[in-house]
């Protein structure tokens, strides 16, 4: 990992690369997408980069890297690499990639720091080059278990509308092929062409169980604002994608899975849209027969809104060991609850491990609680979708 002496001139000089991250990221992403245009219309995500969503994470990524070195020069952080090498991988990231960053980034602070680059700062593409060289072997390893770095064509058969928001597509191999196996939690990355000509890549969780012959994943349409426009990708998909229509899918990715023996007590915590790979988990113990308790627990705004609601709760129902508590916060029925999740008096037994997804501050507070009822830190798992801005809001 790091030299000494160079953890401790990342040490000295983190403080100045730390307060100008944000400008740094900023001019990175101008000067990359001047030089490669190609790289924003078919491989970044233009809606987090309009909102400002991937320049926070890249800056918390960074950040967070340097700082794990210089304070366990001996380490690596490899629960954050695998998540960030999962992500790129379903993108079909390659080594060639990272020169062209390397070149951008480091133009970008010096642009930014003018002077105070001394070669005491220019020691930071070391730190560069060591985050880099891991994700490309973690990612060369993910690659080669998927059996392919290239997507695959797939046919709809079946589009259900779980909600206003929420549709549901299960799909086939149009190459009539085998379909292989994926571990439930983990999620296929989605290209569509835009009107514009652009090739837009976005990740979805599968919501189907693992082991079926079909594909399935829920798709939430993205409603835009001040902040930010409306989902592209999830817009046209759900605008102009019907049975017959073809999509182009990545082989399955992502490290949110069930890791677990069938007596360990286990809490799946989710809030929106988050409910999608936690359907597929409760899928896969139930057919597993995990004989553990469950504890499963979802927050939305109405039993309404709560997509892939059947199934939650069957699966949920097939295990022996399970209790359920959704919470609604309007038109909350018998045996739910009206308000945001809460898990005071939810019984939480000891030794559970947890697995939470849905918005950030939903799942900050749920982690906050575990920690407080004697849950191991890190036996909480997460699943952020979209950029993982856990990092940069500290």
């Amino acid at each position: 990992m790091l030299t000494e002496q160079s953890a401790a001139t990342v040490r000295a000089t983190l403080p100045a690369v730390g307060a100008a991250i944000g400008e740094i990221t900023e001019r990175f992403y101008a000067r990359l997408f001047a030089a490669h245009p190609e790289l924003l219309r078919d491989l970044f995500n233009r809606g987090n980069q309009a909102s400002g969503a991937q320049k926070q994470a890249l800056a918390g990524s960074i950040a967070a890297f340097a700082t794990y070195l210089v304070n366990h020069p001996d380490q690596r952080p490899d629960a954050m690499l695998s998540r960030i090498a999962h992500k790129h991988a379903s993108l079909g990231v390659s080594p060639e990639h990272y020169p062209i960053v390397h070149e951008h980034l480091f133009c970008a602070i010096a642009e930014v720091l003018g002077e105070t680059v001394t070669p005491e700062v220019a020691a930071w593409p070391e730190v560069y080059w060591l985050m880099a060289n891991a994700l490309i072997a973690i990612e060369k390893r993910l690659y080669e278990e998927s059996g392919s770095t290239e997507r695959r064509l797939w046919e709809v058969v079946e589009r259900v509308e779980e909600t206003a928001d929420v549709v549901t597509f299960r799909l086939r191999p149009a190459d009539g092929g085998p379909v292989r196996d994926f571990r439930a939690g983990q999620y296929v990355s989605v290209q569509v062409e835009l009107p514009d000509g652009a090739r837009q890549i976005r990740q979805y969780s599968l919501s189907g169980a693992p082991g079926d012959t079909l594909r399935q994943f829920s798709v939430k349409r993205v409603t835009g604002d001040d902040a930010a426009p409306d989902g592209e990708v999830s817009n046209r998909l759900h605008a102009r994608v019907r049975v017959g229509d073809v999509l182009d899918l990545s082989e399955p990715y992502g490290d949110l899975v069930l890791d677990a023996d069938a007596e360990t007590p286990l809490l799946l915590a989710s809030a929106g849209i988050g409910v999608t790979p936690m359907t597929a988990m409760l899928a896969d113990l139930a057919a597993s027969g995990h004989g553990g308790p469950v504890t499963v627990v979802h927050g939305d705004r109405s039993p309404a809104d709560h997509a892939l609601r059947t199934d939650h709760g069957t699966y949920a129902g097939k295990l022996a060991g399970a209790s359920v508590h959704f919470f609604y916060e309007r038109d909350a029925e018998p045996g739910t609850r009206t308000g945001l999740v809460d898990l005071t008096d939810i019984a939480v037994p000891a030794g559970t491990r947890a697995y939470l997804c849905g918005p950030l501050p939903f799942m900050r507070a749920v982690r906050a609680q575990l920690i407080e009822k004697g849950v191991a830190p890190a036996d909480i798992h997460y699943e952020v979708f979209g950029p993982d801005l856990w990092l940069a809001q500290g």
